[in-house]
């Protein structure tokens, strides 16, 4: 595969997974010590990767969860953060200022801070209260940061009786990293297609449900715009029919994040709609990726993951057929603002 260590990326992975024992320590610990309410507070693109967990908590357990801008929490505040609360902050580098202000803050108010890093010496993770690294980089921390919120998710439900499955699924979690490190051999020869075909495009429309709508997000954001500064407009596939649906006509690219899981009928709709209008349309369905052995409620858990890993493998096309590295900036982190 182009530009690609095999066995750097599954050992990611797997550190991640393989914190599912310690997370699993800590939640119970803090619970016992009368937690009563869950924060996931990042800046950026790692906050956004909070998404999935946050909406696992929010839908399927009755302990309140937070989703928040930790930038626009500092300027509002909340008066459900306090000593009760775990506030998680993801950052992999552990220097991004609005982390490393929200930690700050939420300590000040008596929270507990538990961050997830990709540097056991940076700032956040000396500052944090406690500190979980698993030292990827940007082209791995997706899948990673995925996996370590939904481990805190799973396990906080454990821990409070509202899911018997949790061994289940976390023995099904340990195969994944080898999964997907299969799912991105079976992509590279469409990666390198899509590159070849949108290498010239200025603009998309990406879209998705469920988890992989958090995916749709970061991809457009995170790398379409902000690494190769391509226009994109990222929307809700429940929200495609309210508004963005008029901006689809011919010539005009839709990228769908097809997703498993009960959010799955609301792509089909987009998939049923735009084909009508575009012939620049790009489905990417995490059902057709093989997972032996994975059942179908962790498949719909980790939809986001797969999204993930294979749009990784059509970036890395994508900059070295646009001559674009994915490394090159123009403001972020080049100059004060």
């Amino acid at each position: 595969m182009l530009n690609f260590d095999e066995a750097r990326f599954v050992a990611i992975q797997a550190s991640a997974v393989a914190l599912a024992e310690s997370i699993d320590a800590l939640v119970g610990r803090l619970l016992n010590m009368g937690a009563q309410n869950l924060f996931f507070l990042g800046a950026g693109g790692a906050g956004v990767l909070m998404q999935p967990a946050a909406q696992l908590m929010q839908r399927e357990s009755a302990f309140p969860t937070f989703l928040e801008n930790a930038a626009e929490l500092l300027a509002v505040d909340s008066k459900n953060l306090g000593p009760q609360s775990i506030v998680v902050i993801p950052s992999l580098s552990g220097t991004t200022r609005e982390a490393l202000a929200i930690s700050e803050f939420a300590q000040k108010r008596g929270a507990t801070v538990v961050a997830l890093t990709g540097n056991d010496e940076s700032p956040l993770a000396k500052a944090a209260d406690h500190n979980f690294t698993v030292r990827a980089a940007d082209d791995t921390s997706s899948e990673s940061f995925y996996l370590q919120s939904l481990l805190i998710a799973l396990s906080i439900q454990k821990h409070r009786g509202e899911r018997e499955d949790y061994a289940e699924l976390v023995s099904g979690l340990k195969s994944l990293p080898g999964h997907l490190l299969e799912i991105k051999r079976a992509f590279e020869g469409r990666a390198a297609e899509l590159a070849i075909q949108f290498s010239d495009e200025r603009y998309h429309i990406l879209t998705g449900a469920g988890p992989s709508w958090t995916e749709s997000w970061y991809f457009a954001t995170c790398i379409l715009e902000e690494m190769q500064w391509i226009r994109t407009r990222p929307v809700h596939a429940s929200d495609f029919f309210h508004g963005t649906l008029e901006l689809v006509e011919k010539g005009v690219s839709v990228f769908l994040l097809k997703g498993e899981g009960p959010t799955r009928e609301l792509a089909e709709r987009v998939e049923r709609f735009v084909p009508t209008v575009t012939d620049t349309f790009t489905v990417i369905d995490t059902a057709d990726f093989a997972m032996p052995g994975v059942g179908a409620g962790l498949r719909a858990l980790v939809s986001h993951v797969v999204h993930a890993t294979v749009l990784e493998r059509f970036s890395a096309h994508l900059e070295k057929v646009r001559n674009h590295p994915l490394t090159t900036r123009r403001y972020y982190r080049r100059i004060d603002y």
